[in-house]
């Protein structure tokens, strides 16, 4: 990496100089780590303009619509991958051969099943209780089960652990929703894909056999794949974070899902589906579409535009494609996806959307998708968390193998009270 030198003037104090470091790619960063020795900190709240870390895994460009994994464009790894060789590629850094590909899928099918005695977890929960709130726990308390590779100085230990922790997340999401809706678990098959299998856990009762569409199967592992990584956000964050004081990866993913729970991060196409249910139906679009341009009106259309993107999202021209493919596969009468489509229909046609940039985003089509094949709203941030389960432990293993890997400790502006006595 390029280095040159920013410099600052501190009151009472000579020029100070400051290495100028650059990536591949982005934004270059100046590097303030020796800045608390001369007495300052910076100042960012959300941490908007600040490096948090070092990675070759994500790369976002919101300026220009880019989204990159190892280098590899987001419409060509939804186009031409499935979703486990993404995962092979976040973990690994490339794109694997055909014996490299048959053994990791192999490895993960055969480890999607879960130990009987976490069944007992489960019933711990009241019936009504909200599938992530479930995860959260469950997801945790697989640490209790896997004490033989919880090294976390062990490079193959971290694999099995990531290993684990990919294969099982859609058992343990499929039986998240069995236990909220008093179904019985259904076990993983180890003869389906990985968006097969998850469906059919979901979906299959006893009674009759679940018939799995090639196109919603597909449409599914897209999903997966375009919501596997996107860079630092805030779980990732988390993830990092928790990790850096060296708690197991079991513990780390927890804290992201409790993280990517919060309705800022995960529930943005639980949000949009709620916005369709609002509407009501087609005849009262052109009303909420005044009501988001009028800037005195708190109403805002969820599902478009993006707080990174700035031009287009470009897991929604993918995503788009398969919800189309979705919606005629199925041929549902909903008046919500009437709703959507025709909405869809006026962001994509009207000046203000195209001068504001407003354009419908990865979790307009999502939510409508995921809504199509049947999936609860409730579910809609669980799938999210299983589809990031990649990215959160390929994030976990590229920091815990770097060499200089220090605890997270941010800092603060205090702004208390100064030092008084007690009396």
């Amino acid at each position: 990496m390029a280095e040159n030198k920013a410099t600052l003037k501190l009151p009472g104090q000579d020029a100070y100089d400051m290495p100028i470091i650059s990536g591949t790619a982005g934004h270059d960063v100046i590097d303030v780590r020796t800045l608390g020795k001369k007495g300052y900190f910076t100042f960012d709240p959300g941490f908007l303009a600040t490096a948090s870390c070092e990675s070759k895994i994500t790369y976002i460009d919101g300026e220009q619509g880019i989204l990159l994994h190892r280098g590899y464009s987001i419409e060509d790894l939804a186009k031409h991958a499935d979703y486990l060789e993404v995962c092979y590629i976040l973990l690994f850094g490339e794109r694997p051969n055909v014996e490299q590909y048959a053994k990791f899928k192999t490895t993960v099918t055969r480890h999607t099943m879960v130990h009987e005695q976490l069944i007992h977890f489960f019933q711990g929960f009241r019936r009504d209780s909200h599938p992530m709130a479930i995860m959260v726990g469950v997801v945790g308390a697989l640490s209790a089960f896997y004490h033989d590779s919880m090294d976390i100085t062990n490079e193959r230990h971290r694999e099995i652990a990531a290993y684990r922790l990919i294969s099982k997340m859609p058992t343990l999401a499929a039986m998240s929703y069995k236990y909220s809706a008093g179904q019985p678990f259904v076990y993983p098959r180890n003869d389906l894909s990985y968006a097969a299998n998850f469906l059919n856990m979901m979906f299959s009762v006893p009674t009759e056999e679940y018939k799995i569409s090639a196109v919603v199967e597909r449409a599914m592992d897209r999903i997966f794949t375009l919501h596997a990584d996107h860079e630092q956000n805030a779980s990732t964050s988390t993830v990092r974070l928790a990790g850096s004081s060296g708690a197991n990866p079991f513990a780390c993913i927890a804290a992201g899902i409790a993280c990517l729970w919060g309705p800022a991060h995960g529930g943005a196409n639980e949000a949009c589906l709620n916005m369709l249910e609002e509407i009501g139906s087609v005849d009262r679009i052109p009303e909420f579409i005044a009501r988001a341009k009028d800037k005195n009106d708190p109403f805002r259309l969820m599902g478009f535009g993006h707080r990174v993107y700035k031009n287009y999202d470009p897991r929604a021209t993918v995503m788009r494609e398969s919800c189309h493919e979705v919606l005629n596969e199925l041929n549902i009468d909903d008046p919500l996806l009437d709703v959507a489509m025709e909405l869809e229909r006026i962001a994509l046609s009207d000046p203000y959307f195209k001068e504001k940039k407003l354009f419908p985003n990865v979790d307009f089509y999502s939510g409508i998708v995921l809504k199509a094949i049947g999936i609860p709203v409730s579910m809609f941030t669980v799938i999210f968390a299983l589809s990031r389960t990649v990215g959160w432990i390929a994030h976990w293993k590229e920091m815990m193998e770097e060499p200089t890997q220090r605890i997270g400790r941010p800092r603060q502006l205090y702004t208390g009270e100064p030092q008084r006595p007690f009396k």
